[in-house]
């Protein structure tokens, strides 16, 4: 079956929730046979960049190296108010409700002309953006936090890069590297390439997500490891790098080096880096399965909303 990982996204439930690496290949399948919106965004000189949580990260991917200014619900009135040359607004933002709502319609009190980036055609926010800036980006169902291909449609609206030919390189390549016993490290220690820096975050809250405080993950460049990372000596924790050749950090034998195609960008780096927790996801416990429905049963009271434990 050619897109099983499809199928399997599209029919889970509560009793048999997918791993975040089915999770993204499952992704990627959507992409391959689905269009995804080109964003080009060099209309502004200088936008104001918003987003939430992992909206906010995503910002930073897309904008990274531009001249932007990034801002989340509680700063952007401030960034606003001293920066006086932002002539247009990008919300980024996958449900397009919540904090999205009160941002479009605050930006539109103000006359600045904004476009929306979401995942959900009838967000509620689009009362408040005109059709012509309003995108939406496909998804599939996922568990609730995964945020696997709803972000990574926005990324690959921007760079372009061909989801088959990520999918394939993950199955035929990453797939051989990452057969390690990950069950005997109980701390994961993730080397990205000093230019992919803005992504760190994503991947880090992965792990909190996943694992915390169970198994821990921690994400750096090779030039950020080389200052005080491994101070306390603990010999289950492995570290992983993509596309670094590690020959500095970590005991020897507590060493995997990923290999990454050729021009790779944001979203093969994605797709890498949560494919191999999944594979780290697999061989312990299912904390997160076990944990998830409690989670969202007490998320929904303090946020005083219905949060399921999957989001369609």
């Amino acid at each position: 079956m050619q897109n099983k990982n499809l199928q399997t996204m599209q029919t889970f439930t509560l009793k048999n929730l997918p791993n975040l690496d089915v999770a993204v290949l499952g992704a990627l399948e959507l992409f391959t046979e689905t269009k995804i919106p080109e964003l080009n965004l060099k209309k502004y000189k200088k936008p104001l960049v918003v987003g939430s949580g992992n909206g906010a990260v995503t910002g930073k991917i897309l904008f990274d190296g531009e001249d932007v200014v990034l801002a989340d619900e509680s700063n952007y009135k401030l960034k606003l108010k001293k920066i006086k040359d932002i002539d247009g607004a990008i919300l980024i933002s996958a449900s397009g409700s919540k904090h999205a709502i009160t941002l479009a319609q605050d930006f539109k009190k103000r006359k600045l002309e904004t476009v929306l980036l979401t995942n959900n055609p009838d967000a509620p926010a689009k009362k408040y953006i005109d059709p012509d800036k309003f995108f939406v980006f496909p998804k599939n169902k996922e568990p609730y936090t995964y945020n696997t291909s709803t972000y990574m449609s926005m990324i690959l609206g921007k760079t372009k890069e061909n989801p088959e030919k990520i999918k394939d390189f993950i199955l035929h390549t990453t797939h051989k590297q990452v057969k390690k016993n990950f069950k005997k490290y109980d701390s994961f220690y993730l080397i990205v390439p000093n230019e992919f820096d803005a992504m760190r975050e994503l991947f880090t809250t992965k792990f909190d997500e996943l694992f915390q405080p169970v198994v821990s993950g921690r994400v750096f460049t090779p030039e950020q490891s080389k200052h005080a990372k491994s101070v306390a000596d603990n010999s289950k924790e492995l570290f992983i790098s993509f596309g670094y050749d590690n020959k500095l950090f970590g005991k020897k034998n507590n060493r995997l080096n990923i290999s990454l195609p050729i021009n790779a960008s944001y979203a093969t780096i994605m797709a890498m880096v949560y494919y191999t927790i999944g594979k780290i996801q697999e061989q312990h416990p299912p904390y997160f399965k076990k944990g998830i429905a409690k989670y969202c049963a007490g998320a929904s009271k303090i946020f005083n909303k219905t949060i399921s434990p999957i989001v369609e």
